[in-house]
């Protein structure tokens, strides 16, 4: 995977200092969270659902080897074709022969961040297969020649008057920011695709190890087109995404539209066996399961961000965090922004590149309280900065700067006479005491005329 997060600091400085980008993300982050604790309000026994997904979660990533087996073995026994890619590389490549092997020059394609790890839609273009993004977000992003800034709501960053202009450019349709006549305009330049797609890919929200049932959640009916037109259906998933048994379904059926959409239930849930047979005259002819570990087996063993893995892709904790509303998706340069991806980017990729992401925290804690499946988001992000600090990937400022405060605070006599420069110098200088990264944006505050350790020397002497 290509990572671009060592240009965090910069992108967020950057996104930081756009309102407009700014307004749009709080908006959008701040509706979803609106929505959510409204349906989420409605069940007593949320924190017991809560419970219930981090035991299952839990139960498979610690025995993740076998409830993968199980998994293969009973989709392979409904007729599916199921392959393992251990990397991105060999997962781009089990998808193109797919495609080849069916000779098709295009496909229709509905949302899938995986397949956004694999860089799967440049890959194809390069080898002459036309790619179509299906989901309205995502074809939003592609008309846009972007990337999703959300796992869930991809262009997020977007207001209906910049989709507006955007179809009106890029399609040749009148502008309009109502949003019925926007997705009218999606449809119609869709419909036809669908139609002639001789493949469609798909992502896959779940996967039971019993039955080897695919479950994927969707409000648009797109991912049902895609997989029951097309001849061929690729369904791209990464291993995490196994849970024990069909019957477990349900609790995650509960878990995921209330934290993703702010929904009781998606629109359409579709329930995925195998291909088209003589008791199933639906779906297509032939159906593929890739499955991509990508890092991820090695993350299942680590005693502490294995915990990173029972995710199950909601995105309530980017529309929580304080870091995500101000700078957007594309500042962190992953597929996964926000605290997960903070978390996981440098976990599953690169925590050399992806160094400055564990930072993007205040540490609030909310990502961890909103979390469908209780994962401990913001302790992670603290053990990854102690990693960090210790495989010495910090800069050499960042060092000397540390090196110089524990050297002064060990030594009491120290931190008082560094208290006595720093409040002269703020005498002398007023507000306009420079400090890197501070006084650009914001002002000190007044000095007190008296500093708090001459205030508990006075107490103490008036106590005696």
């Amino acid at each position: 995977m290509e990572l671009k997060s060592t240009q965090f600091k910069i992108e967020a400085r950057k996104a930081v200092g756009d309102a407009d980008l700014r307004s749009k993300v709080k908006k959008a982050t701040g509706v979803s969270l609106t929505k959510r604790k409204e349906v989420v309000d409605e069940l007593p026994d949320w924190e017991e659902l809560r419970q219930r997904g981090y035991d299952l979660r839990k139960v498979v990533i610690e025995n993740l080897d076998e409830y993968l087996r199980r998994f293969i073995e009973a989709a392979r026994r409904n007729g599916v074709l199921v392959y393992e890619a251990d990397d991105h590389k060999g997962g781009r490549k089990i998808i193109y022969d797919i495609i080849r092997r069916a000779s098709a020059d295009s496909v229709v394609k509905s949302k899938s961040m995986v397949t956004e790890e694999l860089h799967l839609n440049a890959m194809l273009e390069e080898n002459g297969i036309r790619v179509l993004e299906t989901d309205l977000g995502e074809y939003i992003i592609q008309l846009a020649d972007e990337t999703p800034s959300h796992i869930t709501a991809p262009a997020l960053h977007k207001s209906k008057e910049d989709i507006a202009r955007l179809f009106q450019e890029k399609l040749n349709v009148p502008y309009s920011d109502d949003p019925a006549k926007i997705t009218a305009a999606a449809r119609g330049k869709l419909r036809d695709e669908f139609l002639r797609a001789r493949v469609g890919i798909s992502g896959v929200n779940f996967a039971c190890a019993d039955t080897g049932t695919l479950t994927i959640v969707e409000n648009e009916a797109n991912v049902r087109l895609c997989t029951i037109l097309p001849e061929v259906h690729i369904a791209v998933m990464s291993v995490e995404k196994i849970i024990p048994s069909f019957d477990d379904l349900p609790i995650f059926l509960k878990l995921l539209p209330r934290s993703a959409t702010g929904q009781r239930m998606t629109s359409y849930v579709s329930l995925i066996n195998g291909p088209r047979s003589l008791h199933n005259p639906d779906g297509p002819r032939q159906l593929h399961i890739v499955i991509l570990d990508g890092g991820r087996k090695r993350i299942s063993n680590h005693p502490v961000l294995k915990e990173s893995l029972y995710c199950i892709r909601c995105g309530a904790c980017m529309n929580v965090c304080p870091i995500y509303q101000s700078v957007g998706g594309h500042a962190y340069g992953s597929v996964y922004p926000g605290p997960i991806g903070s978390v996981i980017t440098p976990a599953q990729f690169s925590m050399k590149e992806a160094k400055d992401l564990p930072f993007a925290s205040s540490l609030c804690g909310a990502c961890t309280d909103i979390c469908p499946v209780k994962i401990d988001l913001h302790h992670h992000l603290l053990y990854e900065r102690r990693e960090i600090v210790n495989r010495g990937y910090k800069s050499f400022i960042e060092k000397i700067g540390i090196a110089v405060w524990r050297w002064m605070v060990l030594s009491p006599g120290r931190m008082e006479f560094a208290g006595r420069i720093g409040w002269l110098l703020r005498k002398m200088l007023g507000k306009s005491m420079p400090a890197p990264g501070w006084t650009p944006h914001r002002q000190f505050p007044e000095i007190a005329s008296r500093s708090f350790r001459s205030l508990m020397k006075n107490k103490s002497t008036h106590g005696k």
